[in-house]
């Protein structure tokens, strides 16, 4: 089990909140994980502690600062993020989430679902002590961050019955991607939006879950080591 720890965040602005889950290496690699729109949930804080038994140590900046929606407030959950200055939010808070991991020794890595899919590809565009991203179901506008702007080792896992990640937008990202030489690799599920949620039984796709699941640790293992 993790701890909610204070780190600096990155450009000078003071420090920022986050759930962390040290592996039985201190030293070894490192995930940042961003949250989906809902906030820091006890889902994503799961995930932190799956990473650190695969030999990760991994932090999840609260990008929300204490707030938590409910997961049936779709309402709440649309306000709350956009309220979130994408751009600052990976500028300041995830890239001090980075750095925080980076300072302990090894390669990092970020990672993130839904809204935090979107956060991480802008942070495989724009972070330079990152080392490889995995985003789920998660993507920006082209115009924030696109394929091509994209720095880092690059895996994706998408939903084909997404009506947010759409299909073309996908398709339109792996494009942006290969046309720019790249590394990477899209995986396409016949599941739903949010599929890896175990806490959302209504999309929950134990299957698809645990296949990207593994393929996310594959992605990370190849490229950060563990």
């Amino acid at each position: 089990m993790g701890q909610m720890i204070s780190f600096a965040r990155s450009g000078g602005g003071g420090t920022a909140q986050g759930y962390f889950a040290e592996s039985k290496n201190a030293k070894g690699p490192g995930i940042v994980v961003i949250q989906e729109w809902w906030g820091l949930q006890g889902q994503i804080k799961a995930v932190c502690d799956n990473l650190a038994q695969s030999g990760f140590n991994a932090l999840a900046p609260d990008l929300y600062n204490g707030k938590v929606v409910p997961y049936h407030n779709d309402k709440e959950a649309a306000a709350s993020m956009n309220s979130l200055d994408f751009k600052a939010a990976t500028e300041q808070a995830v890239r001090g989430a980075v750095a925080h991991l980076k300072s302990k020794g090894g390669k990092v890595g970020l990672t993130g679902f839904c809204m935090g899919g979107a956060v991480t590809v802008i942070g495989a565009a724009t972070i330079p002590e990152l080392d490889a991203a995995v985003t789920y179901y998660g993507l920006p506008p082209p115009n924030v961050a696109s394929g091509k702007d994209v720095r880092v080792p690059i895996q994706g896992h998408f939903a084909n019955q997404d009506d947010w990640v759409t299909k073309d937008k996908v398709d339109q990202f792996e494009k942006e991607l290969k046309a720019a030489g790249k590394t990477c690799e899209i995986y396409r599920y016949d599941a739903h939006h949010a599929f890896l949620n175990s806490d959302r039984k209504e999309v929950y796709n134990p299957e698809a879950a645990k296949q990207a699941w593994d393929r996310g640790l594959g992605w990370f293992r190849k490229h950060l080591g563990a």
